[in-house]
């Protein structure tokens, strides 16, 4: 198996047990130069919140988009844009990517900015 299709298979047995829960959750997507974040809805039919470093508002805010310090960022925003459509609880779903660094960096920093999970 390589290395994609083995963390997709990690990515379908946490979005199994998330989906089983009944928690909006908050998932991710990085690659080499971005990192995205979504608030998706319980039922997985609608986007509550949203927030990448490829958005105006983050680029801005820093100085490379493919570091720790843009996950940071957007996972600030992310957080700022739930708690204002009225979202506190959520549950992480890392999408198979390993919890260190740009992972950790935007779970924690979501954390700090008042996200639940």
């Amino acid at each position: 198996m390589d290395k994609k299709a083995s963390r997709l298979k990690r990515a379908l047995k946490l979005r199994t047990k998330i989906k089983n829960s009944g928690a909006n959750r908050l998932t991710i997507h990085k690659t080499a130069q971005h990192i995205y974040a979504q608030v998706i809805s319980s039922d997985g039919t609608h986007t509550l919140a949203s927030a990448s470093t490829v958005q105006a508002e983050v680029k801005s805010a820093v100085k490379n988009t493919g570091n720790v310090e843009a996950a940071a960022e957007v996972g600030k925003f992310v957080a700022q844009k739930a708690i204002a459509a009225g979202i506190t609880e959520v549950a992480f779903d890392r999408s198979g990517f390993k919890y260190h660094g740009r992972v950790k960096a935007l779970a924690d920093a979501a954390r700090e900015a008042g996200l639940k999970f």
